[in-house]
């Protein structure tokens, strides 16, 4: 399995140590066609990118790209703030990014809602080791699909790591509509049933390194591993052996579908 590229990578414009530069370097180091830079979004109070560096990091992005020998995107990884699927990128900044990842993270500032029905019981069952509540599994899964459904994402990251979703209800809302289920290099979250389970919906699995520093650009040991084993099978995955996604937020920006 040979990457093509990685897509979810930090710098310290959010949560990451290197720079945009650092992190296109290694990319090209270790010999990837691409790679997209994914700070996280807007309403992470203590790691989020702030919207006043937009244009910094864009500059940054295309001074990376003229001095390395890949294609360097400019990308973000939103956060969900409520079942209703709401997100924290807005579409008036659709102009300002070439990609759209979209995950639940734990401490960002969510709607209303979204604490009471997302954030406090996905926190309180991951602290406790406790068994998931029917209602909890409903509103994170309803919170995937109806992003999904209302956003033009590119991929979900890291489903159901300290979150509690019907993950294969969420495979067939994204092979639905042409967005992409990543397979983390970074951190287990989906368990081997959940997985022969999802490959039959016919959605397509992107793989990243969630790389938070340069050096763990590429790394996708885990997920190699799964190919290895046959839970994951390679014609599934949209990024190796030479191939590139077809990016389902490009593609709305071209022709708003």
């Amino acid at each position: 399995m040979i990457l093509t590229g990685d897509y979810h990578t930090h710098t310290k414009y959010s949560h990451g140590k290197g720079l945009v530069i650092d992190n296109a370097k290694r990319a090209e180091k270790m010999g990837l066609k691409e790679i997209a830079i994914t700070d996280h979004g807007f309403s992470h109070p203590a790691f989020g990118l702030r919207k006043r560096k937009l244009s910094s990091l864009r500059k940054d992005v295309d001074t990376a790209k003229e001095k390395c020998g890949i294609t360097v995107l400019m990308g973000i990884e939103s956060n969900l703030l409520s079942d209703k699927g709401d997100i924290d990128l807005k579409e008036k900044y659709y102009k300002d990014f070439d990609l759209l990842a979209v995950g639940i993270h734990k401490f960002v500032l969510y709607k209303p809602k979204g604490i009471f029905n997302i954030f406090l019981p996905n926190f309180f069952t991951d602290i406790f080791n406790g068994k998931p509540s029917k209602s909890l599994i409903k509103a994170n899964t309803l919170a995937y699909t109806n992003a999904v459904k209302n956003h033009p994402i590119d991929f979900i990251t890291h489903l159901n790591y300290c979150v509690y979703a019907d993950a294969v209800e969420v495979a067939k809302v994204c092979a639905d509509y042409g967005t992409f289920l990543e397979l983390s290099g970074k951190k287990e979250h989906l368990s081997n049933d959940e997985l022969y389970a999802i490959s039959k919906t016919g959605v397509n699995f992107i793989v990243n390194s969630d790389a938070h520093s340069p050096n763990r650009i590429a790394d996708v040991a885990l997920v190699e591993k799964l190919v290895e084993e046959g839970v994951v099978k390679k014609e599934q995955i949209v990024n190796i052996d030479g191939r590139t996604p077809n990016f389902r937020f490009k593609n709305y920006k071209i022709k708003g579908i």
